[in-house]
Formats: C-alpha cells, sequence, structure tokens
C-alpha cells in the first residue's frame, strides 16, 4: 500500500485525540454539556467560575486527573512499543516481553500480599505499591539485560544480542508469573479481590498524587527515546551497519531499554497490566506512514493516547454505571489483531 505522508496522519491522529478529550471530559455518571466545559476552561483562565461547583469539581478532581494519566500512559506504552520494535527489529516485539510487566506487577502483587493489614505501613500501601511496582520493572530490566548482556558475549561473535535479552525476558516473565500464582494462592480474600482488579488494569480512582508520580518519570523517558530516533534508524540497518556509521550500538541498546523500562515500569505501576497497546499502535502506524523513527516515535506516542482515551471511554460507558477494567477491553481488541497479524501474507501463513 502507498504509505501516507507523516505530514497527514499527525495532524489528524491530534485532531482524534481532541475530540477523544472532550469526549471523556464530558461524559460519565453526570453529563457535561460542550457549553459548560468551554465555560470551565474559561473559569480556570479568568479565575471566574460560571458553571456550578459540583461540576467543576467533578472535572478537577475526577476527570481531569483520570484523562492526564490516561494520556500519559497511552503514549509510554505506543512510544515504548515503537522502540522495542525498532530495537529488535522486530514488528511483533512488546515492551512486556522484556520483563518490564512482569517485574512491575510481582513488585506490586508482593505488597498486596505480603504487607499485614494492620501495620503502621498499611496506611501507605497505595504509595508502597506503586514504589515497589516502579523498582520491580526497573529490577527486571536491569536483571534481563544483565543475563543477556553475559549470554551474549559467550556467543561466536561476541556481540550483545537483542535475541537472547528476548529470551532471557521470557524465562523472567514465566518465573515472575508463577511467584504471581503462588502469592495469589496464599492471599486472603481481601488481597485476592484487590490484586485481581490491579492485574485487570483500571484507571478507576485514579487522582492527582498519581499523576504526580507517573507524568514526570513518562515525560522525561519519552524525551528520551525521541531524541535518539535517529541512531534507532541506523540500527534498523543492522548492528555492524550501525558501528561502520558510528552508533555506539552497545550504549544506544542500554539507553532505550532503560527509558522503555521507566516509562512502562511507571505506567504499569500506577495503572495495572494493560496490554497490546504497544504492539498495535506502532505496526498499524508503521504501515501507514512507514519505518521511520523521526516520525514513528512520536507518532505513537499520540496514537497511544488516543486508543487509550477512547478505550477508557468505552470502558466507562458500556457497563455504566459499573466500569468495565481498560486491561480487559485492550486485551479484547488486541488479541484477534496480534493473530490477524500472524495469518496475514507478509508472515506467510495465508497462502
Amino acid at each position: 500500500m502507498n504509505r501516507l505522508k507523516p505530514i497527514i496522519i499527525l495532524p489528524v491522529l491530534c485532531v482524534v485525540l481532541l475530540l477523544g478529550i472532550i469526549t471523556s471530559l464530558s461524559t460519565g455518571a453526570v453529563d457535561i454539556t460542550l457549553q459548560e466545559l468551554f465555560s470551565w476552561a474559561v473559569a480556570v483562565i479568568s479565575d471566574n467560575p460560571s458553571i456550578s461547583e459540583s461540576k467543576s469539581l467533578i472535572i478537577e478532581h475526577i476527570r481531569l486527573p483520570r484523562l492526564i494519566l490516561v494520556l500519559v500512559v497511552g503514549s509510554a506504552l505506543g512510544i515504548s512499543g515503537a522502540a522495542i520494535q525498532g530495537l529488535f527489529r522486530n514488528p511483533l516485539a512488546d515492551p512486556a516481553l522484556i520483563g518490564v510487566s512482569g517485574g512491575a506487577a510481582l513488585g506490586a502483587v508482593s505488597t498486596i500480599v505480603l504487607l499485614p493489614v494492620g501495620s503502621l505501613l498499611a496506611s501507605y500501601i497505595e504509595w508502597i505499591k506503586i514504589t515497589m511496582a516502579f523498582l520491580g520493572s526497573l529490577m527486571a530490566t536491569a536483571l534481563v539485560f544483565y543475563i543477556g548482556y553475559s549470554a551474549s558475549r559467550k556467543t561466536e561473535s561476541n556481540r550483545f544480542s537483542v535475541v537472547i535479552v528476548l529470551l532471557v525476558g521470557i524465562a523472567f516473565n514465566a518465573l515472575a508469573g508463577a511467584i504471581i500464582s503462588m502469592l495469589t494462592y496464599i492471599a486472603d480474600d481481601l488481597s485476592l479481590r484487590e490484586l485481581t482488579f490491579w492485574m485487570m488494569g483500571s484507571f478507576g480512582g485514579m487522582g492527582w498524587k498519581e499523576v504526580y508520580f507517573v507524568v514526570p518519570t513518562v515525560l522525561f523517558a519519552i524525551t528520551g527515546l525521541c531524541l535518539i530516533s535517529k541512531p534507532l534508524n541506523v540500527l534498523l540497518l543492522g548492528d555492524i551497519e550501525a558501528e561502520h556509521l558510528g552508533v555506539n550500538v552497545k550504549q544506544l541498546q542500554m539507553f532505550t531499554l532503560l527509558l522503555v523500562a521507566l516509562a512502562v515500569g511507571a505506567s504499569v505501576s500506577v495503572v495495572g497490566m494493560v496490554g497490546f497497546v504497544g504492539l498495535i499502535v506502532p505496526h498499524v502506524l508503521r504501515l501507514l506512514m512507514g519505518p521511520n523513527m523521526n516520525w514513528l516515535l512520536p507518532g505513537a506516542a499520540v496514537g497511544g493516547a488516543t486508543l487509550l482515551v477512547y478505550a477508557d471511554w468505552v470502558s466507562r460507558s458500556i457497563l455504566s454505571p459499573a466500569e468495565l477494567p481498560i486491561g480487559i477491553l485492550t486485551a479484547l481488541l488486541g488479541a484477534p489483531f496480534f493473530l490477524a497479524l500472524l495469518m496475514s501474507r507478509q508472515y506467510g501463513v495465508r497462502p
């Protein structure tokens, strides 16, 4: 197919994202008209309230922080998927494969199950859970990278191999899954309900404290990934060719994995397990506007935010007044997409 120019795709994505933002802020258990939403925006700028206090509180303390988290987490997952696919030179790669999500899940589940309910720390369980999940993601990535690098040095080429890192990540995810299953088995009813809800992924109950934790870390990681788009482009030619063109391949691989761990780890630590965003968005955008990382990385950030904004709106609306965990919705969308991808002619399954 003829690839559309990125200069067309990105503005269209931004318009679609803006419509999603307006929809997310205006719809819910209490509907807010577009006129009221505009009046609230004017009131924020002019400090002259023109809508009811109750609706203003709904926007500022419930919908706005949730929307910011949805945008930031979607951007983190989208751009991380694009970076990992470029690093592995494989359109089927996903950030979860390198152990980031598994490490975050292990840290959060350990906190939920093992922290005594009556202890002095129990009142800070949300912050402890977020911190442990974040540290778990970083430690998992460091461990996977170290083992993968050590194993690569023993090969004939004595070169770092992303394939070995990928295999180590799969093994770590299996180990983390086994430990989580054991913790689930020994959990009491209250902990079991909480960890089950967290594992499904949800933005429910998110507030400004989660925003303050996630946004600075994710924005730092997204900025870093955008800054290394040019060397990632060179890396698409192959490790040896990139080295001949002056790219420090080992340093680039380490830096990319660290930034992905920061972005995805911070996101998963707060929201829980939200899958397939890092697989769907980069692949679709690559088909539409090509593999150029200078455009693909920012495009994947905007595309991930767009996908998650609409997924969050559907998750809040489809079972209203109840809420469907967004991780279930993204899995329902992503799994058929992944299977269709495998069956496409590009991968030789379909005759």
